[in-house]
């Protein structure tokens, strides 16, 4: 028979997980609010407001303050020559693109040449298809009618709308990607990251595909989240490093035929895409393949620092770059069959992407993005979240107090090389800190936030509580529903939950 305390851990696992319950940081927020939510909102006394609909109702209020910041170039700074929008911090890709990439006089990306008003010469739309296709609809959006600073400032406005739409979705995918832990999501709802730089690119979109991806597989639809990877490598290419992620678990946990799953809805729904670009156009589609392999050292780099103080450029960095990252994924290819117990695929998901972040030839602020779902996966603790963040939106000032300082004729305005540098540190200070942390969960789970209570991957789909087939090195194997960690091993299935008596 079931015991009465047994009925009780039972039912505390079906409970949803509050912050204010385990995180002393968000303790000591929700003082402001009144202090920890009570009873009511434990029971759902008031049904309405789930954790979810409150979620997005924060983010559609973070990004409206994130859009209220680029009002100083709304209305004027994106069109002054010279420094303003850097001054500011408000700059924008959206508003210069609408014209510079041939979207104001109706050309069709990949098909036409793009007339460069600098070299003279021509060129092709320099993003991936998926993306082309959001910038082009959203020009579809923007009437053709009136000067080009208002249409631009329509083009920005609708381009926001759509990505406010991504930002929401990103918000519901994330808070269900693990079912006792919704409110992980208010961490970016509440972003500063994502109210800064939703609107200066397009990243989000991809952003906001990954994390349905991310939701499909932690509910054991691989082909389904294939698909959905598959998207959002069309709309950039990031994204394909969760294949690599999802390959490393799935080998380790014997569940290749679920990724073979996943591989197969990834490749075809990239290709589904891509092809029809691919052989109608097949010098437009590869220019963004050809930008990215030759493009240069460029801001936000590792490797800007080490050219710039030098003195020398930088030949051949393609090369260092590649082998940089090969030697990345290696070592966390390494980790993941040598930990102690398999990783959460949130983990390693989290750590490639980082690596890609690091090594890369450039940095811009948006690429924060593409790690804010994946850190709150990884880590869903709100001091190293905010710590990451913190040196995250240090580098958004100093990337545009350094533009402002190269653009802006009064030297006194921005920020010198010295200073950019030292920002550029903090980034990258700031992203491997938090891999540190992520790698210490790896090797010692007992840190891991969600396995203290004995979970194994509550988003790994497939992967939650499958016994390991291939590892590298000794590994002592675990329950999916063991005891909190006391520095003992146990084997798996031989010890019954601590403190609980045997059922019958």
């Amino acid at each position: 028979m079931t015991s009465v305390r047994d009925r009780e851990e039972d039912d505390s696992r079906e409970l949803p997980v509050r912050p204010a319950d385990e995180d002393p940081v968000a303790a000591a927020g929700s003082e402001i609010l009144g202090g920890p939510a009570g009873r009511r909102v434990r029971s759902g006394g008031y049904r309405w407001w789930n954790p979810v609909r409150v979620m997005v109702l924060l983010v559609i209020g973070m990004f409206a303050l994130g859009m209220a910041q680029k009002a100083p170039c709304y209305s004027g700074g994106w069109f002054k020559p010279g420094s303003p929008q850097y001054i500011h911090a408000c700059y924008s890709d959206i508003p210069h693109l609408y014209s510079q990439r041939g979207f104001a006089t109706d050309l069709v990306p990949y098909f036409d040449r793009i007339p460069d008003s600098v070299s003279g010469g021509f060129h092709y739309l320099e993003y991936p298809v998926l993306t082309g296709l959001f910038m082009e609809v959203a020009s579809w959006l923007t009437p053709h009618s009136g000067d080009m600073q208002h249409r631009a400032q329509i083009y920005w406005m609708v381009n926001s709308a759509l990505l406010m739409i991504c930002a929401v979705v990103l918000v519901v995918c994330v808070s269900r990607t693990t079912r006792r832990r919704p409110w992980d999501g208010l961490f970016i709802a509440l972003s500063p990251a994502l109210a800064l730089t939703a609107t200066i690119n397009w990243d989000l979109f991809a952003v906001a595909l990954t994390a349905v991806g991310m939701l499909l597989w932690s509910r054991s639809r691989p082909l389904a989240a294939g698909v959905l990877i598959g998207l959002a490598t069309a709309a950039k290419l990031y994204p394909v490093l969760l294949l690599l992620a999802l390959f490393i678990l799935c080998l380790r946990a014997g569940r290749l035929r679920a990724y073979a799953a996943t591989l197969g809805g990834a490749v075809g729904a990239w290709l589904v895409v891509n092809l029809p670009v691919m052989l109608g156009a097949p010098h437009g589609w590869a220019q963004f393949y050809t930008f990215s392999r030759t493009r240069g050292v460029d801001y936000g780099s590792l490797w800007l620092i080490i050219m710039q103080r030098s003195g020398n450029p930088l030949t051949g960095v393609s090369a260092y770059v590649a082998a940089l990252m090969l030697l990345l994924c290696a070592a966390v290819a390494a980790l993941a069959l040598y930990a102690p117990r398999r990783p959460r695929f949130a983990q390693i998901a989290f750590l490639l992407v980082a690596a890609l972040v690091v090594s890369n030839k450039v940095y811009s602020p948006q690429y924060v993005l593409w790690l804010l779902p994946l850190a709150v996966l990884a880590r869903p603790r709100w001091r190293d979240l905010l710590i990451w963040q913190s040196a995250e939106v240090l580098y958004f000032v100093g990337i545009w107090m350094q533009l402002a300082y190269v653009t802006g004729g009064n030297k006194h305005h921005g920020l010198s090389a010295d200073g950019y540098h030292l920002a550029i540190a903090v980034h990258l200070l700031g992203t491997l800190y938090l891999c540190g942390v992520v790698v210490r969960d790896i090797l010692l789970p007992e840190h891991d936030v969600l396995r203290r209570d004995g979970a194994d991957d509550p988003s790994g789909g497939v992967l939650d509580g499958a016994e390991d087939v291939f590892v590298l090195g000794d590994v002592h194997h675990e329950p999916r529903h063991a005891a909190p960690f006391t520095g003992q091993r146990v084997e798996w299935g031989t010890a019954p939950l601590d403190g609980a008596e045997t059922q019958e």
